[in-house]
């Protein structure tokens, strides 16, 4: 028998997208607009009842999902950026009506989806702790039990007693997480919103998520772009691409399966990317290999490397790491261990790498990228881009090399010599 909490079963949504108004630049056709403007009303309003055709205005952002999560369950929900994973779940959260299918839920839930999602700005910290728990169907004599530890957890005791609207938002997101967690919901669906904590609460909330799922039997629903925390979180994740479930698998499965597709490129865009370690003074933005120029075996390889810097800095260190099947490490080229020093500007720059002959068989390879001040780590990306290695006749005999039998590298031209005794 299933003991599934939540049961999706052919779930769609649909938005109409408004097209953009065309405004005339001159006095005589503004006044034309405003003359329009009833006909142009009627207009709206018919497009409104066509809503169940579809054009260019629809927009599908789910379309015919399905799947289901058992009681006690962490499922990680991944995806590119207008993937849907934010709309599921606000319907899960009944924020927002599906256009069609259905949603069952078993249990109380409880969702932080946004900064400061479900506290009113008026009222103070504590007022809003008690205003959820009554939202979420508990007695005043449930959350007195709950109250210190909600209150210590957040760490924002000091400002307790204060109206949430002079919270930042890290202060939010640490007091609504603690309100989430604590009040027992048996679902809990937490969002990216954690990004914006800091690395040492990030691990905190972690941690009391499994404790959430493996001592109390409660489900948790966690959407991350942060790789490390799913594959350590979630047993189970499911992959969405443009609205559609292409993976409902392992968590290593689906994961290794979002690492391929965000890689099948050659110029990475970095600006996006949640997952990084460093100080945030210098962050890489953007990483191309070769222009528009193939990278073959034996070939000239020149990497670009992007960044943005809050501020001058005289000497730091690039590392970048070229892996094969993303985490066996095959190559690392170290500024600082071939005596280079590379200074950063303030704003936007850019650092190019030119490496003369590339000694790499042909092969799909992640690249990982590295920046640092001395002891302080600026800027860490795993899998920022692929590097796609062409074959090529590297040694001019019409003799291509490939990974299967020759391993992954190659050497210049050996000296043969046949020694008879």
């Amino acid at each position: 028998m299933s003991n599934a909490v939540i049961q999706v079963r052919n779930l769609s949504k649909r938005y109409r997208i408004g097209l953009r108004e065309k405004r005339a630049d001159t006095f005589i056709g503004q006044l034309g607009q405003l003359l329009r403007a009833p006909l142009d009303n009627f207009r709206q309003l018919r497009n409104l009842s066509r809503f169940q055709h579809d054009d260019e205005s629809v927009f599908w952002a789910l379309r015919d999902i399905n799947f289901e999560v058992q009681q006690g369950e962490v499922l990680g929900i991944i995806g590119h950026n207008g993937a849907g994973k934010s709309t599921l779940l606000k319907i899960l959260s009944r924020i927002t009506e599906p256009t069609s299918g259905e949603v069952r839920l078993c249990g109380r839930v409880s969702a932080l989806l946004e900064v400061g999602t479900g506290f009113h700005p008026e009222l103070t910290g504590r007022e809003n702790i008690y205003m959820n728990g009554t939202i979420l169907g508990m007695t005043r004599r449930e959350i007195d039990a709950k109250l210190d530890e909600i209150v210590d957890f957040s760490g924002v005791e000091k400002y307790i007693d204060t109206p949430v609207k002079f919270y930042s938002s890290g202060m939010r997101v640490r007091l609504g997480f603690a309100v989430a967690a604590h009040l027992e919901p048996e679902i809990l669906i937490i969002d990216e919103v954690l990004a914006v904590g800091d690395a040492e609460f990030q691990k905190k909330c972690l941690g009391k998520m499994q404790e959430v799922a493996e001592t109390d039997g409660r489900t948790v629903l966690f959407v991350s772009h942060n790789m490390v925390a799913v594959e350590s979180l979630c047993n189970r994740c499911i992959l969405l691409n443009h609205g559609a479930i292409i993976s409902n698998d392992k968590t290593s499965v689906s994961v290794n399966h979002y690492r391929m597709q965000m890689l099948d490129f050659t110029e990475a865009l970095l600006n996006e990317r949640t997952d990084r370690e460093g100080s945030g003074e210098v962050r890489f933005t953007k990483l191309v290999f070769n222009h528009e120029t193939p990278v073959i075996s034996g070939g000239k390889l020149v990497l670009d490397v992007y960044y943005t810097s809050q501020k001058e800095l005289k000497s730091v260190q690039l590392a970048i790491t070229i892996c094969r099947n993303f985490d066996e490490r095959i190559l690392v080229i170290d500024s600082k261990s071939q005596g280079i020093n590379i200074e950063i500007i303030e704003g936007e720059g850019m650092i190019e790498i030119t490496i003369p002959k590339l000694y790499l068989l042909p092969s799909s390879y992640s690249v990982n990228l590295w920046l640092a001040s001395g002891n302080i780590v600026l800027d860490y990306i795993i899998n920022v881009g692929k590097l796609e290695v062409n074959e090529a006749d590297v040694f001019g005999t019409g003799n291509m090399l490939n990974t299967q039998k020759h391993g992954v590298f190659f050497t210049d031209t050996c000296e043969w010599e046949t020694i008879n005794n």
